[in-house]
């Protein structure tokens, strides 16, 4: 979707169908099938796999003591692949665009400007996690257990780094309190298409089709 307006829209009704019911989640899972590059998606996928293991860990806890597990798993597996579309197709500024759009100038200008910087500061870990993943490659170093801790020490020693020059680069500057911005959209077919879809398949989570027919009827 090119319209980040009606992206980040279908996201968050995609992800409350998903998480609500099952039903919902395959009739989102349908979507992203269909509505996104989701080979583009896939090669990224292994960035998630901590997460994964992580669901998949309290959903067999679930399923061993209370049942529910599985439809638990499948359910947050969708929202995941919805995130990770909503990466995927983010551009810069247009979070900052959005903002502003909704909130004006003064607190939408803030809101999105930490939303563009979070966003910065997570393309800067994904390529300080690529860099460490060659970094033990090159030594000889087998990834495992044993490397997520002094991985995420890493990069969150990083991140953190980033985040302080970045305070004392906008306090230098005079940074105060908003700024001015016109934002711009670009609307196409497919986001009309595809938010539409969207809109359906959570008003269809909230009304089961036999209750459709009855209304029908």
């Amino acid at each position: 979707m090119q319209d980040v307006r009606l992206r980040i829209g279908a996201a968050i009704v995609l992800s409350l169908a998903a998480f609500l019911s099952i039903t919902g989640a395959f009739l989102v899972f349908i979507w992203w099938l269909v509505f996104t590059k989701r080979l583009q998606i896939l090669k990224q996928f292994r960035l998630m796999v901590p997460l994964i293991v992580l669901m998949a860990f309290f959903s067999a806890i679930v399923e061993l003591t209370g049942g529910g597990g599985l439809s638990y798993f499948f359910r947050m597996l969708v929202i995941v692949l919805i995130g990770m579309w909503v990466y995927q197709e983010q551009q810069s500024k247009e979070f900052l665009e959005l903002a502003v759009w909704m909130f004006g100038d003064g607190a939408g200008f803030e809101l999105g400007l930490l939303a563009e910087m979070g966003m910065q500061s997570l393309n800067l870990l994904v390529a300080d996690f690529d860099r460490i993943r060659i970094a033990e490659k090159l030594k000889g170093i087998f990834w495992g257990v044993g490397s997520i801790v002094p991985t995420g020490l890493i990069l969150v020693h990083g991140a953190l780094s980033r985040a302080d020059a970045a305070a004392d680069i906008l306090a230098v500057r005079g940074y105060h309190n908003g700024g001015t911005l016109c934002p711009e959209f670009r609307t196409t077919g497919t986001d009309i298409i595809g938010s539409l879809a969207a809109a359906g398949i959570f008003i269809i989570t909230f009304l089961p089709v036999s209750e459709f027919f009855i209304l029908y009827r």
